[in-house]
């Protein structure tokens, strides 16, 4: 399977050590003002994105669900991840761009 520009742009921020994974290191960067962006995994359970979007939204951090816990494991090269903090301002803006230009294609294909 060939890897997207979203996720090959969380697997580059993850070797410069600006991505954080899982649910309660995901919480602490954003409680510590150290997020940028949150990624929520599409297929994570309600709990899951009910709680993490209420964190985010507390602590105004931007969040967007995007590919499967699967896929964002495999961006940054661990097991399957609900949930990703992206404590880069540069590649946070990156990742949002590209998922909104992708969904914008996806868009036009249908």
């Amino acid at each position: 399977m060939r890897q997207s520009k979203v996720e090959s742009l969380l697997g580059l921020a993850m070797k410069s050590g600006n991505v954080v994974g899982g649910g309660v290191a995901v919480e602490e960067a954003v409680k510590k003002g150290k997020a940028f962006l949150v990624v929520i995994a599409e297929d994570s359970s309600g709990g899951t994105k009910k709680h993490l979007k209420d964190k985010c939204s507390f602590y105004q951090v931007p969040f967007v669900e995007y590919g499967t816990r699967e896929t964002l494991g495999h961006a940054i090269g661990k097991e399957m991840r609900a949930s990703l903090a992206i404590s880069d301002q540069n590649f946070a803006k990156a990742v949002c761009a590209q998922i909104d230009q992708t969904r914008k294609q996806m868009e036009g294909a249908e």
